[in-house]
Formats: structure tokens, C-alpha cells, sequence
């Protein structure tokens, strides 16, 4: 009898976030899923099928290369994650190739500039480099990561503010034929506009799963992304290969189909018109 706990635990765990996140949006409502009517003290709503379509979710890891152990630990996880890879680390091409033989989808993590001055690591793309220069740096990260889909910004909370460089990133990602997804990391960003602009396949970040490397804050940020998902009928969250991140995954994930939930790779979820 005790040992089916550690297996029931969880699943409890994540159905009370859920419902803790509905319901903080949702107070005084009475919700009627046999009737699909959403009712509160004035009006009853009738959902739309749109709304009753299967809410989709995409994750993705970034800073996958430094850490070999935790980035296989990544790789190994279930489901469609897309990871996001750092050029020129010490893992990059083991987890990019390991990774796209599991089944998981793959990014380039493209390093970018940020107010803080934090350090970049190799492949940076920075203000003080010329076209020719940031194209030539840009391409290399490109073609040092196999199988990559798609790009996102790792820090990036300067230059993707600065219009000018955002439209080389997006001049180079349109001639590679690359998604963009925005990871939103400056509220100032123009780089999913500067995307659109130039016809590119793009998305930004919804939620933030790790911003506080927490068991239980985790746990209730992938509660809040898939409530996001409910409201909007998709989701993405960003998160990293930390333990604490990993060990909520390996937890939750198995959980997701259950609850009704499609965890899908990011290029199917920016690209609502691509084959499934």
C-alpha cells in the first residue's frame, strides 16, 4: 500500500496547482464540464469549440552543452521537448545528435548581449561587431549545431532591442529557412516583431519555469503554463537543465496526456499550419 504513494503524490500535487491557478482567475464561477457552460453570478458563457480544442504546450531547455550528465538527463526525458543548444560548448554536438535521435527537436540557443554584462561563452553576437562580422559569427553558431530547426536568444535583453541587428538575425534565419522564437528576456525586445516583419515562422515565450530554482515554484510555473494553454489554446514555457527543473519533468510530464494537455515540439506550435 505504501509504495503506491510516491507514484500518486505527484499526480495530486499537479491537480491542485492546476486547480489553484484556475481558480485564483475563476473565483465565485461554478464550471460544468458534462455541460461545457461556464457560469458565474450574472452570466452563463457557452465555450466555443475552439476554446474545447486540446490545449497544446511546448517546452523548451535552454543552455543545453556545459553540463554532458544533466544535458543527456535531458534528452532522456518523455515526450516532444525541443532543446535549445549553446554553440561551441563542450556537449554541443553529442546532446544536438543524441537529442534529435530521441525524437526531441533542436535549436540553436544563440548568445546575445545583455545590460547585465554577464559573460556570453563563445559564438557571442554582439553591438560592437559589424554586419559582415555579426553575419559571419551568426552563421558559425548555425552551422556548429546539427540538426537544428529553429533559433532562440540566449540573454539577449540588450540586442534584442536594437532594431538594426535583430533584422540581420532575421535576414539570416529567413535565407537558412529557421524558425525564431523570442525568449522574451527584456520587455523591450523587437525581436518577434522584426520576425513577423521579415515573414519568418515565429513565437515568443509565455512562462518562465525556473526563474527561482525551486521544486515547488517549478511545479506551480507548469501549472501556470498550461493554464495559459486553457486560456489561449497554446502555450510556451522555457526552462534549463537544472536538477530542480528536471526532476519536476520527469515528475510531471507523464501526467500531461492525462490532464488533457499535448506536449508538442515548438516548431509545430509557432507553425499551426505545418503538417502534423
Amino acid at each position: 500500500m505504501f509504495n503506491a504513494v510516491p507514484s500518486i503524490f505527484p499526480r495530486l500535487i499537479f491537480l491542485y496547482l492546476l486547480s489553484s491557478v484556475f481558480f485564483s482567475t475563476a473565483s465565485f464561477a461554478q464550471i460544468s464540464s458534462e455541460k461545457n457552460t461556464y457560469t458565474d453570478t450574472k452570466k452563463t458563457y457557452k465555450f466555443s469549440r475552439q476554446q474545447a480544442r486540446k490545449p497544446r504546450i511546448a517546452i523548451i531547455i535552454d543552455d543545453i552543452g556545459y553540463n554532458i550528465p544533466l544535458g543527456q538527463r535531458t534528452v532522456d526525458l518523455k515526450g516532444d521537448i525541443t532543446l535549445a543548444v549553446l554553440p561551441k560548448t563542450p556537449g554541443a554536438q553529442l546532446l544536438a545528435k543524441a537529442g534529435f535521435a530521441s525524437g526531441k527537436e533542436i535549436m540553436l540557443h544563440a548568445p546575445m548581449s545583455n545590460s547585465n554584462e554577464y559573460k556570453l561563452g563563445p559564438g557571442a553576437l554582439t553591438e560592437d561587431l559589424s554586419k559582415k562580422e555579426f553575419i559571419a559569427v551568426l552563421n558559425d553558431d548555425i552551422n556548429n549545431i546539427p540538426h537544428i530547426v529553429g533559433v532562440n536568444n540566449h540573454m539577449g535583453s540588450r540586442l534584442t532591442r536594437q532594431k538594426k541587428q535583430m533584422s540581420w538575425v532575421m535576414e539570416i534565419l529567413k535565407e537558412r529557412e529557421l524558425y525564431f522564437v523570442d525568449s522574451l528576456t527584456h520587455g523591450g525586445s523587437v525581436a518577434y516583431s522584426t520576425a513577423r516583419r521579415y515573414g519568418l515562422i515565429t513565437g515568443q515565450r509565455d512562462v518562465f519555469l525556473d526563474h527561482t530554482i525551486s521544486e515547488v515554484y517549478i511545479e506551480g510555473q507548469l501549472a501556470r503554463l498550461i493554464q495559459r494553454a486553457h486560456d489561449q489554446g497554446y502555450a510556451i514555457g522555457i526552462g534549463h537543465p537544472y536538477p530542480e527543473t528536471l526532476a519536476v519533468l520527469e515528475r510531471m510530464l507523464p501526467l500531461l496526456a492525462e490532464q488533457g494537455i499535448e506536449l508538442v515540439h515548438a516548431s509545430k506550435l509557432i507553425n499551426p499550419m505545418k503538417k502534423k
